[in-house]
């Protein structure tokens, strides 16, 4: 089930530890890696087509990202899938994240199908991740993190799915 925007803002902030930058305390690496296979497979079977992922992201608070290719979607653009280290967090891109202001944009431009789109949504329903909307990841960061070291302005997707 979506959560609504004050439950994300709140669940951003429960996960917010000002000494744990790159990763929560009890971050497991190898559960990550199982969900995030599982979360490559189920696109791969939903999409009918071998999707491209990477893992590990060094120095960084993204886990990795899924691939869909942009020949096995509706309009032909690329889904791009970013999952955080963080409280099993997950953004929805067309394109790549920034490409556009987010979904609503992507799908007005005619870029981004709605059936993709929930077919994305559902495989990361099913399998417990959090989906946030990148509109919501781009607002200004209101946590207790220091982030002011960063060279542009820190917001939300900085935070939690950033380099560090």
């Amino acid at each position: 089930m979506a959560k609504s925007e004050t439950e994300l803002l709140a669940l951003l902030r429960e996960l917010d530890d000002p000494e744990r930058l790159e990763r929560p305390r009890h971050y497991d690496h190898a559960a990550t890696g199982l969900k995030f296979g599982g979360l490559v497979r189920r696109l791969e079977a939903d999409f009918g087509a071998s999707c491209e992922s990477e893992r590990d992201s060094q120095d960084s608070s993204e886990y990795g990202r899924v691939h869909v290719p942009a020949d096995a979607t509706v309009c032909g653009t690329r889904i791009v899938v970013c999952v955080s280290k963080f409280g099993s967090l997950a953004e929805v891109c067309a394109d790549n994240p920034g490409a556009f202001l987010g979904t609503d944009e992507a799908r007005e431009e005619g870029v981004l199908d709605l059936g993709d789109l929930a077919t994305v949504e559902r495989a990361l329903a099913d399998l417990g991740y959090v989906s946030v909307p990148e509109e919501l990841l781009e607002r200004d960061y209101e946590g207790p993190s220091a982030l002011e070291h960063l060279a542009r302005r820190p917001t939300w997707w900085t935070r939690f799915f950033g380099l560090w």
